[in-house]
């Protein structure tokens, strides 16, 4: 698996263009936590985490399909939501936090790697520099 420098990386997160004005930020958990927070930098709006799983640490599936593990505690009934998690492999879990956001007024998402509304890089996995393992 390749890398990526955090400056690299950071080049790429300034230069992401919005095309709407959101209202919240959610971070998928544990991997949407860093990309939420930079971009939280930037676009200084809050920051909620919705609790989902499917893969463990090393990206091995834990279950057949995304699982929400703690209730969602937040309201995001007709806001616009930036949805943000670190890679998309199937796009199963971004299906499945949409699913649960149905009643915000947009959802969009956000990816450091894999196919979102935003995203920094779509290609083969590459080790984020912010993991320690």
């Amino acid at each position: 698996m390749g890398s990526k420098s955090l400056e690299e990386v950071m080049i790429r997160f300034r230069e992401v263009e919005f095309q709407e004005t959101f209202d919240m930020i959610v971070a998928i958990t544990n991997g949407g936590i860093i990309p939420a927070a930079i971009l939280n930098q930037r676009l200084d709006i809050t920051i909620e985490l919705l609790k989902i799983n499917l893969r463990d640490r090393y990206q091995n599936k834990k279950y057949d399909y995304p699982q929400l593990v703690h209730p969602i505690n937040f309201d995001f009934e007709n806001k616009t939501v930036l949805l943000v998690d670190d890679r998309v492999k199937t796009g199963a879990t971004f299906g499945f936090a949409s699913e649960l956001l149905q009643k915000a007024k947009k959802v969009k998402t956000f990816a450091v790697n894999g196919k979102a509304d935003y995203s920094l890089y779509d290609e083969d996995c590459f080790r984020f520099p912010w993991i320690l393992f």
